[in-house]
């Protein structure tokens, strides 16, 4: 049905509804898939990926949120989805052009919803099929110009943003350009103080601008603290530019609108307790099919010494672009490498079978972790895994440790722990993973989630950790495993040593043991959750595929006393009680919570295992710990219904997901007899 026709003041509207469409096409020599015509569909939510600790979430729109490690160190506002989705003319990338005509002056605002129906525009969205780079891209069929902006990340450098205006004309054209990022957070702002007292946090921010340098510094006259004592902010953000010449620059958003009104504005200097930007402002004169790009380069987190290097970097370094583009090159190789060394490369003559395929295992990686380097382990890593997991059995064994060769192979260790008749050291030797790249789960559509990103340290040496929800780890490493299968055995110790007597899991495993969660009073999200579903389906595709790689090796375990349990300070309620109320079926012993907090300040991570009447280690065998987890379903049997799964989050689990009935499980039940099939052979 053909509507009236809008008008805008004197002149019609534009409300043209493009197609949608998708492709891959080329820029730079490099392949992106292009949705054109994007912004005709809802606003969708995005991640963009680096091989480093950089972290970027963005709506099609062009809302952002980014920063590096978590989210308390932010570039841009860490909000939920629906926020950034809403912040994108406030927040992130901001673009105003005054294009000369003959006759007037007119101003463009590329990705603005304010110029909505103003011009007949289309737009379009690019993303690289290695997921580390996106492309917006704004049409102006009206003015014959094309505006782009890319989003890079450079481990060295932070977060690079490469623009680019196009001249489609037959003839030159000339331009006034304000161009830059706006709503840029200092150092020292956690994203809670951001969500609660953002008022307060824009009262102590200093914006600051070394103008000889463009370089632009953000960082809070004081650490925001409650408290009456001195407290230095001695790290701020940066940002700057390349690219443009004889331009001026802004650290504020507060002269956009004297732009947009056509008066002349100042540079700024020094800004005082207002949210933060960079602009830079600049004349420009393109040539009929001319272009010309750009760059505004930012990081967080820089130190004094990273200042100065920066900007030295800025007076004497001549090819600094070149450096740049190098290091975003180098980025994308060594997320590639990841990728690979988990089979992420795949033939196909299906291109978006290829990209879905080598997306769906770097974000496998991302969770789970790669390991370090194949089946080499450094004995520095080893030495402190072991020293924070029991500090007992690393004073005991610091002749042995002190003999390690640098780096040694996962074949010399399996050795060493066979010869070896402690049954702790054999335990934690078998657990021991060199694990990267691995990160908790988290992103603004689930902020309840805290993510971190640890690939280095401040120092930039590298770090090897892995941390993540138990159901998330376990999955991530039944696909790892396939890459690795030499690794099997560990990952199946690290999963019979973090479920607990009574057949259930802990929420989170790590590196450096497990932990659980504990009920927050003042927060009405928070909650406890203990999950037992997951011990069957996941434990019996691990132990399916070692007995297909290894056969009989289980066996070896049958009578060896290296397993333990976790001791999680969860009690499952008595029979009664659950009767009376089945969704409320967990008591939660806080002394046991102290206690074990203590044990593990003492002992370390083997501190919150189960100790037996001697208060030691309680040590089971392999048969011990298969019973233990088959028995606890079987105790929970409802005929005719399934396993009953005292949760508590019965919604949660993928068990349960579009099953009838609150907290009863069929796939666990079916997985049981799978299991207990498994092992009539």
């Amino acid at each position: 049905m053909k509507g009236k026709q809008i008008y805008i003041g004197k002149n019609p509207a534009y409300f043209t509804d493009y197609a949608v469409s998708g492709e891959y096409v080329e820029i730079e020599n490099e392949t992106y898939y292009k949705i054109s015509n994007n912004d005709t569909m809802r606003p969708f939510f995005m991640s963009i990926v680096s091989d480093s600790n950089h972290w970027m979430f963005l709506s099609s729109n062009g809302g952002i949120t980014a920063g590096r490690k978590d989210s308390d160190m932010a570039l841009f506002p860490y909000y939920t989805d629906d926020k950034i989705t809403e912040s994108a003319e406030v927040t992130g990338s901001k673009t105003l052009v005054q294009v000369h005509l003959s006759d007037k002056t007119t101003l463009w605002e590329p990705f603005s919803e304010n110029q909505k129906g103003v011009y007949n525009i289309r737009r379009n969205l690019f993303k690289n099929k290695f997921g580390n780079k996106i492309v917006f891209e704004e049409v102006n069929l009206d003015l014959g110009l094309t505006f782009r902006y890319h989003w890079n990340s450079s481990n060295e450098f932070g977060f690079v943003r490469k623009s680019t205006l196009i001249n489609n004309n037959e003839e030159g054209v000339q331009l006034t350009l304000l161009d830059g990022i706006q709503n840029i957070l200092p150092y020292g702002i956690s994203t809670a103080l951001q969500n609660s007292r953002s008022n307060l946090v824009d009262a102590y921010k200093k914006n600051e601008l070394e103008a000889k340098m463009g370089l632009g510094i953000y960082a809070l006259s004081a650490i925001i603290v409650d408290k009456s004592e001195p407290s230095e902010a001695l790290k701020a953000t940066i940002a700057w530019s390349l690219g443009l010449e004889n331009c001026s620059y802004l650290i504020s958003s507060l002269q956009i609108d004297k732009f947009r009104k056509g008066l002349s504005i100042e540079q700024e200097v020094e800004v005082k307790a207002e949210k933060s930007a960079y602009f830079v402002h600049a004349n420009l004169e393109l040539g009929a099919k001319k272009e010309k790009s750009w760059h505004i380069v930012a990081n967080v987190n820089q130190g004094p010494s990273d200042v100065a290097y920066i900007s030295n970097l800025l007076l004497t370094e001549k090819d600094l672009l070149q450096k740049i583009q190098a290091d975003i090159d180098l980025g994308t190789r060594n997320l590639k490498e990841l990728t690979a060394a988990a089979d992420g490369f795949q033939a196909s003559a299906d291109e978006l079978k290829t990209t879905r395929h080598f997306a769906n295992v770097m974000f496998n990686i991302m969770r789970g972790g790669i390991f370090d380097n194949n089946y080499q382990i450094e004995a520095q890593d080893f030495k402190t895994y072991l020293s924070n997991a029991n500090k007992d059995v690393y004073k005991g064994h610091k002749e042995i440790l002190n003999q390690l060769p640098e780096v040694f192979s996962l074949s010399h260790l399996k050795a060493l722990t066979n010869k070896n008749n402690d049954a702790d050291f054999k335990r934690l030797c078998m657990e021991y993973m060199p694990l990267k790249f691995s990160r908790r789960h988290g992103d603004p559509s689930r902020p309840w989630n805290k993510f971190s990103i640890n690939t280095r340290n401040e120092d930039g040496s590298k770090v090897l950790d892995y941390e993540g929800n138990w159901r998330d780890i376990f999955q991530n490493w039944e696909a790892l495993a396939h890459s690795y299968p030499e690794f099997m055995e560990s990952m199946i110790f690290k999963f019979l040593n973090a479920s607990t007597f009574d057949g259930y899991n802990p929420y989170r495993v790590t590196k450096g043991g497990f932990d659980w969660e504990v009920i927050e009073p003042e927060d009405p999200f928070s909650f406890i959750g203990y999950w037992g579903d997951h011990q069957i389906v996941y434990l019996l595709k691990f132990l399916e595929f070692i007995e297909d790689f290894y056969p009989n090796k289980l066996a070896g375990y049958f009578n060896e006393d290296v397993f333990v349990y976790a001791n999680v300070p969860y009690k499952i309620k008595g029979y009664a009680d659950i009767l009376k109320n089945p969704k409320d079926t967990i008591v939660f012993d806080d002394k046991l919570d102290h206690v074990l907090h203590e044990r593990k300040k003492e002992l370390g991570a083997d501190g919150l295992l189960l100790l037996n009447q001697n208060k030691a280690i309680c040590k089971v065998n392999f048969i011990e710990k298969l019973l233990a987890t088959a028995l606890a379903k079987c105790s929970n049997f409802i005929p005719e219904g399934g396993i009953w799964l005292n949760t508590q989050r019965p919604e949660w689990n993928d068990a349960n997901n579009a099953l009838v009935g609150n907290g009863v499980s069929m796939v666990t039940l079916f997985y049981l007899r799978r299991f207990l099939h498994f092992f009539k052979g």
